[in-house]
């Protein structure tokens, strides 16, 4: 393998992480939608059993995919965390904050 070579790969991944950061976002607005749309209809937005539903699908889909499951459920968790957040109001972006920090928004 040359230095070449490997600069390429790392081309490659670059482009798949933008990729996957896009379609993280794009399915979290998707969530979000949807918890806006029950609020309307008079539904509860918490569904713990759909939530539960969904990942159960996507560790399937992992599992077809030859991906691993675990990993995708704890990403899918986090998704599902971070539109219940937004949700709510309390969402926060970035890294966590240290001890006695402030955060600007």
């Amino acid at each position: 393998m040359s230095e070449a070579s490997l600069a390429k790969l790392r081309e490659r991944i670059h482009a798949l992480d933008k990729e996957l950061i896009a379609l993280i976002g794009k399915r979290r607005d998707l969530v979000i939608e949807i918890g806006n749309a029950k609020k309307e209809l008079g539904m509860a937005v918490l569904d713990p059993a759909q939530e539960a539903k969904v990942v159960r699908r996507t560790a399937e889909v992992a599992r077809e995919l030859g991906v691993d499951e675990e990993l995708t459920r704890d990403v899918i968790w986090r998704i599902i965390a971070s539109a219940r957040e937004a949700q709510a109001g309390r969402t926060s972006w970035g890294p966590p904050r240290t001890e006695g920090e402030e955060r600007s928004e």
